[in-house]
């Protein structure tokens, strides 16, 4: 399991470096529309859809238009509503619960998924479009949030976060997460100055635009919101008693447990991006 997994992320690493390193927009667009699929299918998947693939194609290709047209600036009304729809349906779920898996109800929260799926791979292009570095950067908040959370959900964690979704979860992991990248985005901050390369960064830019206070108050919101988002795919596969989305990434499961977190920060993070 382990050898397969470590094989799947050399794979995915081959392909994702070289379109990020030389910042070639066409690869980048084909990679990203693929990936959205995928995650559209399995997103469907979890919902019970039997047009889970009609549902793929279909915001595929609505992506591809979205890629092909001329610049109109920007998105943000976009990314707005998907900050929305994570504060004000999706987060609450994870307290109330979700519909049953028939039902008008359950179309509706799987559209409105679809929707903020959607976005979150716009708001990739827009990240990746601004610059590699600042689209890596942001992604590596939440990276940065999950193996904090591992490490000190591990070593402290007592109080569960959400004991009916993720048991394996607690409120010092979480902690421990925003801890680790609150504290590594305050030394790249710092050493900005002497770093030319760690200027176009999420966080630094972000600081020079809203200063230290401003900057840490907004990367505890972005955390915050990767939890969110990794708690309701978790809410979703354990709705659908599923363990994983899909088998499509070996030994990591499917495309929508490796992007989970991200699906309510990018949006977010690409709306602020707008401002710095």
């Amino acid at each position: 399991m382990l050898k397969t997994r470590i094989l799947t992320a050399l794979v995915l690493l081959a392909v994702l470096l070289p379109v990020l390193f030389f910042a070639y927009f066409p690869a980048f667009a084909v990679l990203a529309t693929l990936f959205l699929g995928a995650a559209v299918w399995e997103a469907g998947r979890l919902f019970g859809l039997r047009a889970a693939p009609a549902w793929a194609l279909g915001v595929a290709t609505l992506f591809v238009y979205v890629l092909l047209r001329p610049a109109s600036g920007g998105n943000n009304m976009l990314f707005a509503v998907c900050a929305a729809l994570w504060l004000m349906r999706f987060t609450p779920s994870l307290a109330i619960g979700l519909p049953p898996l028939k039902g008008s109800a359950n179309y509706m929260v799987a559209f409105s998924f679809c929707f903020a799926l959607f976005g979150c791979f716009v708001a990739i292009v827009a990240l990746f479009q601004h610059s590699p570095a600042f689209l890596l950067s942001a992604m590596a908040l939440v990276w940065v949030a999950d193996i904090g959370a591992y490490f000190s959900g591990k070593a402290f964690g007592k109080r569960k976060l959400a004991p009916t979704i993720s048991p394996g979860k607690s409120w010092e992991g979480a902690i421990g997460g925003a801890i680790a990248v609150l504290a590594l985005s305050a030394a790249s901050i710092l050493a900005a100055p002497a770093a030319p390369w760690l200027a176009d960064t999420f966080a630094v830019l972000l600081q020079a635009r809203m200063g230290w206070f401003g900057a840490l108050a907004i990367l505890i919101v972005i955390v915050a919101a990767s939890v969110v988002g990794d708690l309701f795919e978790s809410q979703l596969k354990r709705r659908a008693a599923m363990k994983d989305s899909s088998n499509l990434l070996p030994g990591h499961g499917g495309v929508l447990d490796r992007i989970d977190a991200l699906i309510p920060v990018l949006p977010l993070a690409a709306l602020i991006g707008s401002w710095l």
